[in-house]
């Protein structure tokens, strides 16, 4: 059942107490004179001298090779739209709270009152010096993409942003396992994406990545399928234009489907539509809090469904918390100056692997099961399971250093592998 949660009982949490859900306190010794002539002047000027002649120190005296800013406009707030920076900040801190307990890393929200791109991104270089790392989140499309384009490219730091990739690396390790669940080659399967935002638009570009061919995915926005015969296409959505344009609506496009994938909004798909799917298809319905189609819905019409949802409450959540803190903690381990294509792909298989695996006790404890193994009803890992900080991190700085982005290198992988573990809150 759906967790129920009132807003009397939210506005409590966030207010009691201390306001808010994350704060700052000091990792080194502070209550004696000396300890305070070391922590500040004179001592300090010491690490800044090191700095100042070797930048790359910076990682070595100082807490910027474990810290990543939680940065957004507030344009793209969840399903509630531009709220604006003020409003968007008890979902940044949630984020830097999620860092903290799964990862280990430090975070700090930064809510920057500037819709123009162009700003943004100066004000995001301008402060890039403070972390080794920068989330974007909940920056609307189209600008997000250019966003992201540009602090990647002006940045020797790590910039990702996570309502793009997070969802794209989760669901495609779903599609891996749900694809070797149905018996289907990746490289023939025909998939329906509903939506053509940022997610939509990554989650299509990593299945290309992980095999599916671009003709073979048919992409729909509010204005239609996404076809070659449309002149209202931007340059990004044209990368996915269909030259099959003759169909025209979802109904058409899901007969003989083997994939849809929906990122849209809820309730745009019918029971009749499931079932003139293709033989153990695969539905991921991710539109919050109402899917595209209902669990039940989906699964009373086609009971040889493979299905995922953005929901807790269901089988295979796809859910970004199994990527993004362990992409970082990886990139930030490697000292890497970038997160890119070969980091994101060992994030996703490595995610696909452990959901094959042997289910730990705790898990299934966890979620009141007796049972849990590699099928129908489990084939993403769920967030619980604390093998994910080590696999998948692990994976990732595997590939930072295997692809050259790597400004450290590590040699003992199973001390790097038990350290992890201790990241754990």
């Amino acid at each position: 059942m759906p967790i129920q949660v009132t807003k009397e009982a939210a506005l409590r949490y966030h207010e009691e107490g201390k306001p808010g859900k994350t704060e700052v306190v000091p990792t080194k010794p502070h209550s004696t004179p000396y300890d305070l002539s070391l922590a500040y002047s004179p001592g300090v000027a010491e690490p800044c001298l090191a700095i100042a002649e070797t930048p790359h120190d910076a990682y070595r005296y100082t807490n910027k090779g474990n810290l990543v800013a939680v940065i957004s406009n507030g344009t793209a707030v969840l399903g509630l739209g531009n709220i604006g920076a003020d409003a968007s900040k008890p979902v940044m801190e949630g984020k830097a709270l999620l860092f903290k307990i799964y990862s280990g890393i430090d975070a700090f929200d930064i809510e920057v009152a500037e819709n123009d791109p162009e700003a943004f991104i100066r004000t995001v270089k301008a402060i890039a010096p403070t972390f080794g790392a920068i989330n974007l989140e909940d920056i609307k499309a189209p600008e997000c993409f250019e966003i992201e384009r540009r602090l990647k490219a002006e940045l020797p730091i790590p910039v990702m942003h996570d309502d793009q990739h997070g969802t794209a690396i989760v669901s495609g390790a779903g599609l891996l396992n749900a694809l070797e669940l149905a018996g289907k080659r990746i490289e023939e399967v025909r998939v329906v994406v509903s939506g053509a935002g940022a997610a939509a638009l990554s989650c299509a570009r990593l299945y290309c990545s992980l095999g599916v061919r671009r003709e073979h995915i048919l992409m729909f926005d509010s204005r239609g399928a996404i076809t070659t015969d449309r002149t209202d296409l931007g340059e990004l959505k044209q990368a996915f234009a269909s030259s099959n344009t003759e169909i025209k609506t979802l109904e058409e496009a899901m007969r003989g489907a083997d994939v849809f994938l929906g990122l849209s909004k809820g309730g745009v798909v019918t029971p009749d539509m499931v079932r003139s799917m293709a033989e153990h298809p695969i539905i991921f319905a991710l539109a919050n809090p109402t899917p595209e189609i209902s669990y039940e819905e989906a699964k009373s019409a086609r009971p040889d469904l493979l299905m995922g949802t953005g929901r807790t409450d269901y089988p295979n959540q796809i859910n970004n918390v199994l990527a993004f803190p362990y992409i970082f903690r990886g990139a930030l381990d490697t000292h890497a100056t970038a997160i890119n294509e070969e980091m994101l792909l060992a994030a996703t298989r490595s995610l696909a692997e452990l959901a094959r695996e042997a289910v730990p006790s705790y898990v299934k404890e966890a979620y009141g099961l007796d049972t849990l193994s590699f099928g129908a009803d489990y084939f993403i890992p769920k967030p619980v399971d604390r093998r994910l900080i080590v696999e998948v991190s692990s994976a990732v700085a595997r590939a930072a250093i295997e692809s050259g982005v790597a400004r450290t290198t590590i040699t003992d992988w199973a001390a790097y592998r038990h350290r992890l573990l201790t990241q754990l809150q």
